[in-house]
């Protein structure tokens, strides 16, 4: 009878694209185990695949590659020989192997023909007897990295043993690519009479590699190709540099590609294809980014597609599309790249409203990322950037750009940040450099401006403590009753805000309320001694007795401050929104996302903030139960004093989707005024049926879960109120 059989892969190199996943998942949906094994985390696994680590195979930290390529293929080589030995009975698969039916051969020599004529053997799918003799030549041949093999042309043989008499041999990493993969499977299959072991063309390569474009055109191509012989399909990695270069790291449409995903429920566009051996893709840059947090990103030029998506799956961020011409001229028609943009955007699963398109330069705002790919510096004249660079920046803002030499970018850009190179590329015989620009910091004084404002804020009656490291506090007086404290980045609110306040002061003024900013000088989490003495000062001086009503305010950095440094107030009130318990990685380990800020102290009266908070009257933590490190984070805080308020799949930026519901105003004043119950919160949280956002996220998590026609029955309300694309696309995709 025959026997379905385990299968094992190996990857390196950071997150899956969605090429890897799509294969990975093919064998889980079709029901073959299949282990992976690596030397890291890798974030995006899709369900069902076993791990393990790669060590328990080859424990080493020696991943050696083509050089050439720069590819660790040679590692893989090198570690499926060592797999196959100790696991016997697994078959080995390249992560670019699709499953297109449940391999069950009875032999244990599983490997195939690659090309028609039946002589060249791949290794894309190797399945061995863990005893046998051709296993044990791979294995000896493979321990001498300086062997010269004998199925190399003579002519290349010779020249290595010329250089291995000088005493320079050549290295395995040196030498061509598959010499420990196909070209060594087809030596000793061929050498040891294994002939009869190997499967026909069809079954692993019916579409061989001078035919591998045929998977990125009509799916209908391909589909012809695939016969009843066919079980796992090699889909050739070499095409993710077309991928890459000319279809944004995404399938292209109609491809039979595209209905691979769709059928096995990939998203693309949330684990583009970054790059292909030395070469680099836009959707890349996202890991060029060293901000934890962006809210917005704009492209001048509309060449960015692949990053602003990446982006925008990423962060959740708002996208501007300026609607500008090579002059920096607004023009009352659309630039022709304006329409496919948009389209692109929405067909990869971006809610429009997201989507703006800039037509004035009144309408220019600061934004989190700039990008200008192939735009001022490079394609077009770089003063014309100006306005651009003026408006659109703020201290935090990153800028991405294309600077041609001669073109006078670098001297233009001086005056605006300074830039770090990231690669370099040849048009025309002339060198382009692909920059990251930083902003300069602001001028001399940089708290002057604020201190201004502050001082004024204040008034005669209140109060301006500037501290060390750009970090402050204003008091403005008003309400002998309530007090509310709230933290806030200085940075956001003198660039980001045009009224140049505190987070909160117009609500807060609204209610007449008397309110105590405390602003950091940056992501610092408020981890500055200065900080901790004020807090000790108000404390001992009787500040925060005088007040009847006391309630801390912040969402996530903010969020953590106003559980921290609640002590200085016993029984105040807290209100937080996505906090973090603490940023110290040896009590949370698993929170990862803001390494600018793990050199810190976190310790003492005001550093856990789920511990030291235990003396507050009441603590309403706001989360999503469905961010994974944000629910960490919540579980943290435990006491009988703390209110868990739940706000399933609208993520970490929970304020910024409250606030698009209409709804955020109204929770925040119950939670200030103290009138907020568990009851009134989820009854006004019940907006959130009819915002498109979570519509898509209830939509998605159907459909992941495998209840389809519950799916089918939610998508189908959700479109009977509204057009929300995500969840059409989706609903027409489950059939």
């Amino acid at each position: 009878m025959p026997r379905t059989r385990e299968v094992g892969t190996l990857w390196i190199g950071g997150p899956l694209s969605w090429l890897e996943q799509l294969c990975l998942k093919s064998f889980v949906d079709k029901g073959q185990k299949i282990t992976l094994f690596s030397y890291e985390d890798i974030p995006n696994v899709p369900d069902g695949v076993i791990r393990r680590d790669g060590r328990d195979i080859i424990d080493t930290d020696d991943f050696i590659k083509y050089e050439q390529k720069n590819s660790y293929a040679l590692f893989a080589d090198w570690f499926r020989l060592h797999m196959i030995h100790q696991c016997p009975g697994m078959i080995w698969v390249d992560t670019d192997v699709y499953c297109y039916r449940p391999m069950d051969y009875d032999s244990d020599y599983v490997f195939g023909y690659e090309l028609p004529g039946e002589h060249r053997v791949n290794n894309a799918v190797l399945g061995l007897p863990a005893s046998s003799e051709v296993l044990r030549q791979m294995l000896r041949f493979t321990d001498d990295r300086y062997s010269i093999a004998p199925f190399l042309p003579k002519k290349r043989q010779a020249e290595m043993r010329r250089k291995a008499d000088k005493g320079k041999p050549l290295h395995i990493t040196e030498q061509p690519w598959g010499v420990w993969g196909p070209m060594m499977v087809t030596h000793y299959v061929h050498e040891l009479g294994l002939e009869e072991h190997v499967q026909p063309l069809n079954a692993f390569y019916p579409i061989t590699f001078r035919e591998r474009h045929k998977f990125m055109r009509r799916a209908e191509l391909a589909e012809g190709l695939v016969t009843d012989q066919t079980t796992a399909l090699h889909l050739w990695a070499s095409n993710k540099r077309q991928l890459g270069a000319n279809h944004n790291g995404l399938p292209p449409k109609d491809s039979f590609l595209e209905r691979l995903v769709q059928s096995h429920d990939i998203a693309p566009a949330r684990a583009p294809i970054k790059s292909r051996g030395r070469t680099t893709f836009d959707a890349a840059l996202v890991d060029e980014l060293d901000l934890t947090e962006v809210n917005s990103v704009a492209d001048l030029a509309g060449t960015s597609r692949g990053f602003v998506l990446s982006l925008h799956h990423k962060f959740d961020c708002d996208i501007h599309l300026v609607n500008t011409n090579r002059r920096a001229k607004f023009k009352d028609e659309d630039q022709p790249w304006l329409e496919g943009y948009i389209t692109f955007l929405t067909e990869n699963d971006v809610d429009p409203e997201r989507i703006k398109v800039i037509r004035s330069d009144k309408d220019l705002r600061p934004v989190d990322v700039l990008c200008n790919l192939q735009g001022f510096g490079d394609r077009w004249k770089v003063p014309f950037l100006k306005t651009f660079m003026e408006r659109c920046l703020h201290s935090d803002t990153r800028v991405f750009m294309d600077v041609r030499r001669g073109s006078g970018a670098f001297p233009f850009l001086k005056a605006f940040g300074t830039n770090t190179p990231l690669s370099t590329r040849e048009d025309d015989g002339i060198t382009v450099t692909r920059i990251r620009l930083t902003p300069n910091p602001p001028a001399a004084d940089p708290d002057q401006d604020w201190a201004d404002i502050a001082l004024h804020l204040a008034g005669t009656d209140g109060w301006y403590r500037p501290g060390t490291n750009g970090h402050s506090a204003l008091y403005i007086p008003r309400d002998p009753d309530t007090l509310v404290v709230t933290f806030d980045n200085l940075d956001i609110a003198m660039t980001k805000r045009e009224d140049r306040r505190p987070w909160g002061f117009s609500f807060i003024k609204e209610q007449g309320w008397s309110m105590l900013g405390v602003l950091a000088g940056g992501w610092t989490w408020y981890r500055e001694p200065w900080v901790y003495e004020q807090f000790d000062d108000l404390q001992s001086s009787g500040f925060f007795k005088q007040f009847k009503r006391v309630v801390f305010y912040g969402a996530s950095m903010g969020g953590y401050a106003a559980c921290a440094f609640s002590p200085a107030a016993p029984g105040c009130d807290v209100v937080a929104i996505s906090p973090q318990s603490t940023v110290d990685t040896s009590v949370v380990p698993w929170e990862t996302r803001y390494k600018v800020v793990w050199d810190r102290d976190f310790d003492g009266k005001y550093g856990d903030a789920a511990k030291v908070s235990e003396a507050a009257n009441r603590i309403s933590i706001l989360y999503d139960p469905y961010e994974p490190l944000d629910a960490q984070h919540a579980a943290r805080f435990n006491g009988a004093n703390v209110q868990h308020l739940r706000a399933p799949l609208l993520g970490h930026r929970l304020g910024s989707s409250l606030n698009q519901m209409g709804i955020l105003s109204p929770i925040i004043l119950g939670a200030l005024n103290g009138t907020l119950t568990s009851e009134a919160y989820y009854r006004m949280l019940r907006t959130r049926r009819e915002f498109p956002r979570y519509q898509r996220e209830l939509f998605k998590r159907a459909v992941d879960k495998g209840h389809t026609e519950l799916a089918k029955s939610l998508g189908t309300h959700i479109l009977e109120k509204n057009p929300n694309r995500a969840v059409r696309v989706g609903l027409k995709e489950l059939g």
